[in-house]
């Protein structure tokens, strides 16, 4: 027997593609517009006072652009780059400036850790250590520079209280000196920013399910090697996170300088922004301003790009084990 024929009718090419071409439905459409009127104010308030003031610093910093002129001013090239790269003070705050990551990052993620870990163990009054953690977060910078300001006063302050109740001599103050100055702007941001970690890994650890937690108890496994089997590893995106975020925001330090040292002793604290600040600001030389600023950005920019590397590599080496 043979196979009846099957009668086709010639269709052409756009009605082909016409038919197999998926029909949005209206509502989808008005979905969309409305996405995009939604997404509209950020986005204007993103290209005005992110993108735009940006792409205007790199432009500036290759021409002589003063803050007491209008207009670009005159080409400089690279000028203002090799201007920074030759001035001991601009290597100088960026020393200080990463002296105090060194000083903060640690303590910030440790302390913030080791306080999650032990408010998310108890079973009453979570909220009461979540509020006295977050609370100092929400405060302005001025007001916690003025306490710890107090805090430091040589003689009267709390520091110079506190050790001579240790039987020691009450020194200088922390702030008065330059080899102290920049630890006591570290502890002020130290108990200033704690919360925000805090949060990030309380939040992570209400994650992890407690049936890990139990049955791991139920096998013997002590408190710490819950924490390091189970916590840690289930962490280490929170972990991760938390490092690159203070060390990005521990690089742009400016505030509590400012107010609680002024760079001071001498410029034993003044850290990139702030002599960003004054180049721009004071010295009128907004170009040479811009230029720095590209130069701190690059920093952040390969230290963020290396830590990230590190990490990938870590847990490369941990897959293979």
């Amino acid at each position: 027997m043979t196979a009846a024929p099957v009668l086709t009718r010639p269709t052409d090419a756009a009605t082909v593609s016409r038919r197999a071409r998926p029909r949005v439905h209206p509502t989808n459409r008005g979905q969309g517009r409305s996405g995009w009127l939604f997404l509209a104010p950020f986005g204007l308030f993103y290209v005005a006072f992110l993108l735009g003031p940006t792409v205007w610093m790199l432009v500036t910093s290759f021409f002589n652009t003063s803050t007491v002129r209008t207009g670009l001013g005159s080409f400089a090239g690279f000028a203002n780059y090799a201007e920074m790269l030759g001035r001991s003070d601009f290597w100088s705050s960026l020393w200080h400036t990463l002296q105090f990551t060194l000083y903060t990052t640690p303590p910030l993620v440790v302390l913030a850790f080791v306080f999650a870990v032990l408010t998310n163990r108890m079973n009453r009054g979570q909220w009461f250590f979540r509020l006295a953690f977050f609370l100092p977060f929400i405060l302005p910078s001025a007001t916690i520079s003025l306490i710890w300001v107090f805090i430091f006063t040589p003689s009267t302050g709390l520091w110079a209280s506190l050790q001579s109740a240790l039987g020691m001599t009450p020194g200088s103050g922390m702030l008065s000196s330059p080899n102290t100055a920049m630890i006591g702007v570290a502890i002020a941001t130290v108990w200033w920013t704690l919360g925000f970690n805090f949060v990030l890994y309380l939040a992570g650890l209400q994650e992890i399910p407690r049936e890990l937690y139990e049955a791991a108890a139920v096998d013997g496994a002590s408190n710490w090697q819950q924490i390091k089997s189970i916590t840690l590893p289930l962490l280490g995106r929170t972990t991760t996170l938390v490092i690159l975020l203070q060390i990005i925001a521990s690089l742009k330090i400016f505030d509590q300088v400012y107010l609680m040292t002024n760079g001071g002793p001498g410029i034993s604290t003044q850290v990139s922004l702030q002599l960003i600040t004054g180049v721009g600001f004071t010295d009128n030389r907004l170009g040479a301003a811009s230029a720095a600023s590209v130069l701190l950005f690059i920093v952040i920019v390969a230290i963020a790009v290396i830590r990230q590397l590190v990490e990938r590599a870590a847990a490369k080496r941990e897959i293979g084990a």
